[in-house]
C-alpha cells in the first residue's frame, strides 16, 4: 500500500515543528496587555513507560482549547512535566533487581512447566507485575515472550538489552522516559512552553523545596493531622497503599461492617476438639447489626477454607484467612498484623455446630450450609435473619422442605426447626419483609438469583428508609435512626467489633494483595466540616461541562473524609517536620500548577540540576520567599534574592493564576481531581479568585471499539501513531473519537481516511489558488454565492461555539467535514451558473485553515504560509469574522439539495418503473425532457389546522414530545376543516412527526422561511443539469387545472412531473444556422439549428445543449461575426479566435427574423454562421 500521502504530510510536521521551535512560537510570558490570558494543562503523565493513545486523548482536549483560545487573541500557557514520584518506578526496578539475581543477566526465565515449582518458593511476590495485563496471551505476549516479567516489558518497549539492567536503579527511570515522553509530543506537535517542564521526586531539589513550602502551609492550618486510621495499606510494603500507588483496584476504598462474634457451644464437632477449653466465636460481617433480633441461624458454605486464629482476651476467631489478615492488622490479634494459626478447617467441619448468637430470641441456634456464602467478601460467615433478608429466607425454605439436601450435609430436621422472626414493620411489607417480597416474586430457592436480586433491592432501601423496630429497646424507632445506636451498644457489651476491609480486591504495585490497616499515620482531614464547605463553594464556580462530572465531584466530597498522605517507601518528597516519611503521589501533585508559572525561572532543565534564568539556587527558595510569590498580601522576604527577581516569579504567577482549564480522565475525579479543589481552597484560603475555573474530565479511549490492552496487543504507543497516521491525521481521529464522558473510539480506519481527506483538501486549495485569477470577480450576487457566504458564517459560528465548550468532534462536524460540503455545493451549483466567485473561495480556504488549525496545524500552517502567502502563522491568526448566519438561506439551500436529490429518485422510478400490468412488465418511458415542478405557497385548510394543533402541543423536553395519536385525532376529528378529510389526517401527523424528528420544530410553521418557487427558479440550470433535461416549468399548484393531480403538495413538499415535449414552435418562421466551434484541440463541431423569430441567445444554447448532449454541463458563449458575408470565410486566428472579427452576443440579446432580410441582432445582420465557445 502507497503511504506516499502520509509521508507527505509527515514531511510538513517535521518542517513545520522546526520552524515553531525556531520560532519559540509556545513560549509565553506575563504580559501588560488587556487581551486575557489562558492558563491549561493536565494531570502529569506517570514516567514508567512510553506515552500511548489514551494519554494523549486527554492531553489533546487541553492541547485543541489552548491553541484555539490562541485564535481568540488570548495569550496562552500550556506547560508539560513529568510524574515519577510515588510507588510504580520503585516497584518496577525492584522486581527487575530480583528477576537478574533470581535468573541471570539477561535472564534465563523457567519454562511454563517449570514455573508451578518456582512459585512454591519463598521468594518476593514479584508474579503479578504492576505495569503488565493478566489476560490471555496476545500478539504483545507472543512478540516479546512472557510479559509477566519486568524484563519482558522493558523489551517490549523497543528498549535494547544491554540497557534494560540500568533501570534497576530508579534514577535511570527519570533519565531515560521524560525526554522520550517530550520528543513524542514535540512529534505530534504539542503546544507546550517546554521550558517550564520539570520531574517530580526530591532529585529536583526547586520542585522538592515547593512541595515541601506546600505541606508546611497545610499543616500551619492544621489540614494535616497524625493518628491510627483505617487505610488501605500493603504489609508486604508496610505503608498504605492509595490509588497510584495501585496495579488494580484504583478508587476502592474501605468497607466497614460490624464483626458480630457468635459464640459456639460446647460439645465442639469433632474437627474442634483442640479447642476445648477456649472461647470460641464464628465472626460474622453484617451491614445491618438493627437485625441482629431476627437470627435463627448462622451460614457457612461446605467448601470454603476457614482458619481458627488467636485473638485478644485468650479468644479464638473464625474466619476465612483473607478476613483474619484484614483483622491482624486493625489490632483485633495479640500481635499487630500477625495472624497466629490455630487451625484450618472447611465449613463442612461446623455445620450442625450449635452456636449463641447475640440478641437472637432463642438461646440455641445451629451453623447451616449456603451455597451463596463467598469467601472473598466478608468473613465467610453469615448471619441468617430471614424475617428480613430474601438470601437467608430462601435458604432456610430449602433447608426445611428438602430433607435430601438435609442429609446431604448433615443437617438434622430439629437444627432448622425455626420460623422468621417478626422485627422490623416495614410499610407495604409488614413485618415480615423479606417473606413477603419472596412470595410476590415467587422465590422458589436460593438458586433465583435474579429474582433474589430484586427482592434484596426491595427489602433493604424500604427496610433502611421506613422500617420501624418492633423488638428491643429502640422498639417503635425509625432503622435508619438506631442502626448506629445498636452497633455501638452491641461493641459497648463485647458482643461486636468494628471490622473492614476493601470494597473490591486491591493490587499494589508491588503485587500485595492490600488490607485495611489500623495504623499511625500523616493523614489529610478532607472531612473537616469547615474546609469541605469551602471546596463545596469551589465546586459551584468550576465550570465542569458535564453535568455527570459535577455529580461525581459532589458524591466525592460527601464521603470523603481522611486521606492517608504519607508513606516509607518510593520516590518522592521527604515529609519536612518527620523525614521518616514520603509524601504521597496523590498528596504532592495537588498545586503544582502554580509551580509552572515560575518552573522556567528558577530551573535550567527538567532535573533542576542547573538554575535558570533569574540563577537562584535551590536552598534560597525558602518558606518565606515561596509565600512572597504565592500571596499577595506578604511582605518582602529577608533573603539573598533580590526585589526584582521576586517581583518577576511574583508578576508570573499573579498573571497566569488561576488555571483555566485542566482535563483528565473522568476515573480521576474520585482522588485526584477533588484532592486539588481541596487543596486550592486550604492553600489560597483568603484568596478565592486563585481558585480553579474549569475542569473537562473525559472517558476512556477504545481502539475500533476494543478496549485497549496488551493482551489484544491494540496498545498505539503515541510515536507510532504518529508513525501510521501522521501527526495531523492522527490529531484528527482523536478529535472525531468523541467528546462526552462515555468511552471514545480512536477508529484506525477514520484516521486513515483523515490523511487521504488533508492530502486531497491541501491539494485542492493549491489548485485552486493558482486559478484564482481566472475565476469570477464583480459582485457576489448568485444565490449559490450567498448560500457559500453563508455557509461561510455558520461554520465560523458553530465553530466557535463549539470549541469554546470543549466539544471539538462537533467542532470538526462543522468546522471541516461539513465545511467541505459546504463548498462541494458551491462547486456543484456554481457550475451550473456563472461560476465560482475568488474572494468567495479565499475567504473559505482561510476559513478553513483557520477553523482547522487547533486540531491539523501543521497542514494549515503550511497552507497559510506556502500557499496563501499569508504573513505569520496560522496559529497566530486572528478569528475570522462573520456576519449573523440566515437560517433562512440555509433552510433553502438544504431544501433545494434534497428536492433535487427526490427529483433524481422520481425520475429514475419514472424511466425504470418497477410495476407490472397483468403479469407483465411495463416498458421503460423514453427519457423526458421536460419537468414540471408543482409547489404551495400555503397549507390546505386541514392541513393548516392540524399543524396548528400539533404546534399548541409540541413539548421538546418530553420524550415522546407530542401527545399520542389517540388524543390528537379526538381533538382535530371534531374539527370543521378537518372533518372532511379524516383519512389523510394521521397520515399527515405521521409525516410532521418524522419531519420534526429529522429538521427540528420549526416544520411546524405553516409558511416556509423561504419563498420555494423563487429558489427553484433562480437555480433552474442546476436543476437541469443535474436530471439531464431541457426545461423546467415552476408552477403553483392551486393554479393547477388537475387539483387531484396537486393535491397532496404542500409547503417544502413540492411534487414533480416528468413529460417529453416538443421545444422548437411549429409554425413559426425560423432560419437554419450553423454553429461553428472555433476552439482548436477539442470534441465539439459544427451544428445546423434552427433560429426562430424573437429566440433569444439563450434559447439557441439550450438548443445547441440538445442537438449535442456533450455540451449539456458546459459553459456555452456565442458569437456574431461583425462581417456577416466575409467573416465565415476568414481564416482562424489560432492565438485569438474569440477576438478577432467577431462580438460576443449576450444571453438576453433578441434576435428578428425575416424572410427577406435574414437575422438580425438589433440593427446588426446575422448571416448563417456564428460561432460558439466551451468553457
Amino acid at each position: 500500500m502507497s503511504t506516499a500521502k502520509r509521508d507527505f504530510l509527515i514531511a510538513i510536521e517535521k518542517r513545520y515543528q522546526k520552524i515553531w521551535e525556531d520560532e519559540k512560537i509556545f513560549e509565553s510570558d506575563a504580559t501588560n496587555t488587556d487581551s486575557g490570558k489562558y492558563f491549561g494543562c493536565i494531570p502529569y503523565p506517570y514516567m514508567n513507560g512510553r506515552l500511548h493513545l489514551g494519554h494523549c486523548f486527554t492531553i489533546t482536549k487541553v492541547e485543541y482549547a489552548s491553541r484555539y483560545q490562541r485564535l481568540k487573541g488570548k495569550n496562552v500557557l500550556f506547560p508539560f512535566a513529568y510524574h515519577c514520584t510515588g510507588m510504580p518506578i520503585k516497584a518496577c526496578a525492584d522486581k527487575l533487581t530480583y528477576e537478574m539475581a533470581t535468573f541471570g543477566c539477561p535472564p534465563n526465565f523457567p519454562s511454563e512447566e517449570n514455573e508451578s515449582t518456582i512459585k512454591k518458593q519463598e521468594t518476593p511476590d514479584f508474579e503479578k507485575d504492576p505495569t503488565a495485563y493478566q489476560k490471555k496471551k496476545g500478539k504483545l505476549e507472543m512478540k516479546f515472550g512472557n510479559t509477566k516479567y519486568q524484563w519482558g516489558i522493558m523489551e517490549g518497549m523497543g528498549i535494547p538489552q544491554n540497557e534494560i539492567p540500568s533501570f534497576a536503579n530508579t534514577d535511570h527511570w527519570l533519565s531515560y522516559f521524560p525526554p522520550h515522553c517530550m520528543q513524542d509530543l514535540k512529534d505530534m506537535g504539542l503546544s507546550a512552553d517546554w521550558r517550564r517542564g520539570f520531574i517530580t521526586t526530591d532529585v529536583n531539589p526547586y520542585y522538592d523545596s515547593f512541595v515541601r513550602w506546600h505541606f508546611n502551609i497545610l499543616k500551619d492550618r492544621q489540614k494535616i493531622k497524625f493518628g491510627k486510621r483505617y487505610s488501605v495499606f500493603s504489609p508486604k510494603d508496610g505503608q498504605p497503599c492509595m490509588d497510584h500507588d495501585r496495579k488494580s483496584g484504583e478508587g476502592v476504598g474501605p468497607q466497614e461492617y460490624t464483626g458480630i462474634k457468635i459464640k459456639l457451644l460446647s460439645p465442639y464437632p469433632s474437627a474442634l476438639n483442640s479447642l476445648g477449653g477456649k472461647d470460641v466465636y464464628l465472626i460474622a460481617a453484617t451491614l445491618r447489626p438493627e437485625t441482629m433480633y431476627g437470627q435463627t441461624n448462622c451460614f457457612v458454605k461446605d467448601d470454603i477454607e476457614y482458619v481458627a486464629f488467636e485473638a485478644k482476651n485468650n479468644e479464638v476467631y473464625i474466619t476465612t484467612l483473607r478476613a483474619a489478615r484484614n483483622m491482624a492488622w486493625q489490632e483485633l490479634t495479640p500481635e499487630y498484623g500477625k495472624v497466629n494459626i490455630i487451625m484450618k478447617l472447611t465449613g463442612k467441619d461446623i455445620l450442625g455446630a450449635a452456636i449463641k448468637a447475640p440478641r437472637a430470641m432463642f438461646d440455641k441456634l445451629y451453623v447451616l450450609p449456603m451455597m451463596g456464602v463467598k469467601s472473598n467478601k466478608g468473613t465467610g460467615v453469615v448471619t441468617s435473619v430471614p424475617s428480613d433478608a430474601p438470601d437467608d429466607f430462601a435458604t432456610l425454605m430449602d433447608l426445611k422442605n428438602k430433607p435430601p439436601l438435609r442429609e446431604k450435609f448433615g443437617i438434622k430436621d430439629h437444627m432448622v426447626n425455626f420460623e422468621p422472626v417478626p422485627i422490623i414493620d416495614v410499610p407495604g411489607f409488614g413485618n415480615l419483609c423479606a417473606v413477603t417480597v419472596c412470595e410476590e416474586l415467587k422465590v422458589n430457592s436460593q438458586n433465583d438469583k435474579d429474582k433474589l436480586l430484586l427482592a434484596k433491592e426491595k427489602c433493604y432501601r424500604k427496610g433502611f428508609d421506613e422500617g420501624i423496630m418492633l423488638v428491643g429497646n429502640h422498639a417503635g424507632k425509625n432503622v435508619k435512626v438506631v442502626k448506629p445506636i445498636i452497633k455501638e451498644e452491641m461493641i459497648a457489651a463485647g458482643e461486636a467489633f468494628k471490622y473492614q476491609e476493601p470494597e473490591k480486591e486491591i493490587i499494589s504495585r508491588s503485587g500485595d494483595e492490600c488490607v485495611i490497616a489500623l495504623c499511625d499515620q500523616w493523614f489529610l482531614e478532607y472531612g473537616e466540616p469547615v474546609w469541605k464547605e469551602a471546596t463545596e463553594k469551589c465546586l459551584k464556580d468550576v465550570e465542569c461541562y458535564f453535568d455527570d462530572t459535577r455529580q461525581a465531584f459532589e458524591r466525592t466530597i460527601d464521603w470523603l473524609h481522611e486521606h492517608a498522605c504519607s508513606r516509607s517507601y518510593g520516590l518522592g518528597t521527604k515529609l519536612p517536620w518527620d523525614e521518616q516519611w514520603l509524601v504521597e503521589s496523590l498528596s504532592d501533585s495537588t498545586i503544582y500548577m502554580a509551580y509552572y508559572t515560575v518552573a522556567h525561572l528558577l530551573q535550567g532543565d527538567i532535573y533542576g540540576s542547573k538554575s535558570g534564568t533569574l540563577g537562584i539556587k535551590p536552598e534560597e527558595m525558602t518558606h518565606e520567599v515561596w509565600n512572597y510569590i504565592f500571596f499577595k498580601d506578604t511582605p518582602v522576604p529577608k533573603t539573598t534574592i533580590n526585589k526584582e527577581k521576586l517581583d518577576q516569579m511574583r508578576n508570573e504567577f499573579q498573571y497566569w493564576y488561576p488555571i483555566d482549564i485542566r482535563s483528565s480522565g473522568k476515573d480521576l475525579v474520585q482522588n485526584h481531581l477533588t484532592y486539588w479543589l481541596y487543596n486550592h481552597t486550604a492553600v489560597w484560603d483568603k484568596e478565592p479568585e486563585k481558585w480553579p475555573q474549569s475542569v473537562r474530565a473525559n472517558g476512556h479511549l477504545l481502539m475500533d471499539g476494543e478496549k485497549m490492552s496488551k493482551s489484544l496487543g491494540n496498545i498505539i504507543s503515541l510515536s507510532e501513531g504518529v508513525q501510521l497516521y501522521s501527526a495531523d491525521g492522527m490529531r484528527l481521529a482523536l478529535a472525531d473519537a468523541g467528546d462526552v464522558l462515555e468511552d471514545a473510539n480512536f477508529n484506525t480506519a477514520q484516521a486513515n481516511a483523515g490523511i487521504l481527506r488533508l492530502y486531497t483538501l491541501i491539494d485542492w486549495i493549491r489548485e485552486t489558488v493558482n486559478d484564482l485569477p481566472n475565476l469570477r470577480s464583480g459582485p457576489t450576487d448568485q444565490f449559490y454565492d450567498k448560500v457559500f457566504e453563508n455557509d461561510i458564517n455558520v461554520a465560523i459560528s458553530q465553530a466557535d461555539k463549539h470549541y469554546s465548550k470543549t466539544m471539538f468532534r462537533e467542532a470538526m462536524i462543522v468546522g471541516f467535514y461539513e465545511f467541505l460540503l459546504a463548498r462541494d455545493r458551491y462547486r456543484e451549483l456554481s457550475a451550473a451558473g456563472k461560476g465560482m466567485h475568488k474572494d468567495l473561495i479565499r475567504r473559505y480556504i482561510k476559513a478553513q485553515m483557520i477553523l482547522l488549525a487547533p486540531v491539523c496545524p501543521h497542514a494549515t500552517d503550511y497552507v497559510w504560509r506556502e500557499v496563501l502567502k499569508e504573513s505569520g502563522s496560522v496559529i497566530n491568526a486572528s478569528w475570522p469574522e462573520c456576519s449573523t448566519p440566515d437560517d433562512s438561506l440555509t433552510k433553502a439551500a438544504s431544501h433545494l439539495m434534497e428536492c433535487v436529490h427526490d427529483f433524481r429518485l422520481r425520475l429514475i422510478n419514472y424511466t425504470n418503473p418497477n410495476v407490472k400490468k397483468k403479469g407483465k412488465a411495463v416498458k421503460p418511458n423514453e427519457p423526458p425532457n421536460h419537468m414540471t415542478v408543482f409547489v404551495a405557497q400555503d397549507y390546505p385548510k386541514w392541513q393548516e389546522v392540524t399543524l396548528n394543533h400539533l404546534k399548541a402541543n409540541y413539548n421538546s423536553s418530553s420524550e415522546p414530545p407530542f401527545p399520542d395519536n389517540q388524543q390528537i385525532l379526538q381533538h382535530l376529528k371534531v374539527m370543521p376543516e378537518v372533518k372532511p378529510m379524516l383519512k389523510k389526517v394521521m397520515p399527515f401527523v405521521a409525516f410532521v412527526k418524522s419531519q420534526v424528528a429529522e429538521k427540528g420544530p420549526s416544520v411546524l410553521e405553516s409558511h416556509l422561511s423561504f419563498n420555494e418557487s423563487d429558489v427553484f427558479e433562480k437555480n433552474k440550470d442546476y436543476i437541469l443539469r443535474s436530471l439531464d433535461l431541457d426545461s423546467l416549468e415552476i408552477c403553483e399548484a392551486s393554479t393547477y387545472h388537475d387539483q387531484k393531480l396537486v393535491a397532496d403538495v404542500c409547503p417544502g413538499k413540492p411534487m414533480c412531473k416528468f413529460e417529453t415535449r416538443e421545444l422548437d414552435p411549429v409554425d413559426k418562421e425560423h432560419a437554419q444556422v450553423t454553429l461553428v466551434n472555433i476552439q482548436p484541440c477539442t470534441p465539439f463541431f459544427k451544428q445546423s439549428i434552427k433560429i426562430y423569430d424573437t429566440d433569444t441567445i439563450e434559447d439557441i444554447i439550450a438548443r445547441l445543449k440538445r442537438t449535442d448532449r456533450k455540451l449539456k454541463t458546459k459553459q456555452v458563449e456565442v458569437y456574431r461575426y461583425v462581417d456577416p458575408v466575409k467573416g465565415p470565410r476568414q481564416l482562424l486566428a489560432f492565438d485569438q479566435p474569440m477576438m478577432w472579427n467577431k462580438r460576443k452576443l449576450e444571453k438576453c440579446e433578441k434576435l428578428e427574423y425575416c424572410p427577406s432580410s435574414g437575422l438580425k441582432s438589433g440593427k446588426n445582420l446575422i448571416g448563417d454562421t456564428l460561432c460558439y465557445v466551451v468553457s
